[in-house]
């Protein structure tokens, strides 16, 4: 029995049908992923893509990047964040956390359905236009609120515009640091539509198409530590005229949309991408620990790391907890906005230390390449920053407790 199985036999149960897709998801982990992990891990091609398709391409020959669609697809995974009406899983959301846990334990990924929550507000011929063809993997959109002066305060700070003309809407702005805006079919852009107002009513989201002759994408990207491929650019609206018909949801309400995007792709989910991560290395610690001997004994009978090991397993499991509380909160239909917080300052505070930890054990082979482990520290270490920084989850949960 690994760690993992030990978790499980804990008091806390799964329901059955959350237990079967968790254990269906770690076979394909270890049985189709981990073994490709190896090549992906060294492929000078999978820099940091965020997107499954874009990764995946780039390393593996074409058979199996189909194989990997194809189990997707045959399994009802590639459905996983789609409402059952539009041929989904509707999975509860305790059920998506428990899933992507198992797919975060690899670098390699796994292909679902890139559909953002907000979508689903599409209405009329939306439907067809957006929400489906994203479904069905024909389109993908980039979703766009920061803006080089307004980061963690988009609601005061924000300067983009968007002024009625007729049936049109003109905007006008710059958008920063907005994920795979270069390869979007179109962008999910928040605007400021009644600068008295702002986040309280005055804020719209609209839908914008790649190739819209106001919307200009700045290439080549903006370039981080997180990988060889810059995934980060600069989008600038210049007099960009968008039909009425293409606001998402109502005139606005593109303020909570955006917040809403924030708490389920960029701070609850952050979670489990944070956890699996947490649990591999912490996996890959133990074994090493009882392998690699140093000055005539197990690096595991030394204090300084058994404590190590456990201070990454009393975080994981806390970490788990807390996850699972706070999904079964949202499948209840309760406020998540400071459970997504509680979860995000966690799982990047927890999971860069857990991480550190992990590659200090292993010492020198800690920084090879050909370990997940510093692929998966620079990934959990940008989960402080992106979506909103630890300060920022802190001054929510601060306003929480002192509410009343």
């Amino acid at each position: 029995m690994d760690i993992l199985e030990a978790d499980s036999q804990g008091s806390y149960q799964l329901p059955p049908d959350v237990l079967h897709f968790r254990d269906l998801a770690r076979r394909i982990v270890r049985e189709e992923l981990l073994p490709l992990e190896q090549r992906y891990l060294t492929h000078p091609g999978q820099g940091m893509a965020l997107r499954a398709r874009d990764a995946l391409r780039a390393v593996f020959p074409q058979d199996v990047v189909d194989r990997l669609y194809n189990i997707s697809r045959e399994t009802g995974l590639w459905g996983l964040n789609v409402p059952e009406e539009y041929g989904g899983s509707g999975l509860s959301l305790l059920a998506k956390v428990v899933i992507m846990e198992e797919f975060y334990y690899t670098a390699v990924p796994f292909p679902f359905a890139e559909v953002s929550n907000i979508l689903l507000e599409c209405k009329g011929d939306q439907i067809e236009r957006y929400l489906k063809p994203t479904i069905d993997g024909t389109k993908i959109a980039a979703f766009a609120q920061t803006e080089p002066n307004a980061g963690s305060d988009p609601g005061g700070m924000m300067q983009t515009r968007a002024v009625k003309e007729g049936n049109e809407w003109v905007i006008n702005g710059t958008k920063m640091w907005i994920t795979n805006a270069d390869c979007a079919d179109f962008v999910m852009v928040q605007a400021v539509t009644d600068p008295e107002k702002r986040q309280r009513g005055g804020i719209t989201m609209f839908l914008v198409d790649q190739g819209n002759p106001g919307m200009k994408t700045v290439t080549p990207g903006l370039p981080t530590w997180l990988g060889s491929r810059a995934t980060q650019f600069l989008v600038h609206f210049d007099n960009c005229r968008v039909p009425e018909g293409n606001v998402l949801g109502e005139v606005g309400k593109g303020f909570s949309l955006g917040q809403n995007w924030l708490m389920f792709h960029d701070r609850l989910m952050r979670g489990p991408f944070c956890l699996g991560k947490m649990q591999r290395a912490l996996e890959m610690c133990v074994a090493w620990s009882k392998d690699r001997v140093t000055f005539g004994k197990p690096l595991a009978e030394r204090q300084a790391i058994q404590w190590k090991l456990v201070d990454m397993y009393v975080q994981i499991r806390a970490l788990r907890s807390m996850i699972y509380e706070a999904a079964s909160n949202g499948d209840a239909g309760k406020d998540g906005r400071y459970d997504a917080a509680l979860i995000k300052l966690c799982a990047a505070d927890w999971g860069s230390k857990c991480l550190d930890d992990a590659i200090q054990i292993h010492g020198a082979m800690g920084e090879s390449l050909e370990l997940p482990l510093t692929m998966f520290y620079r990934y959990i270490r940008h989960a402080r920053i992106g979506g909103g920084t630890d300060e920022m989850q802190r001054m929510l949960i601060a306003r929480m407790l002192l509410k009343s």
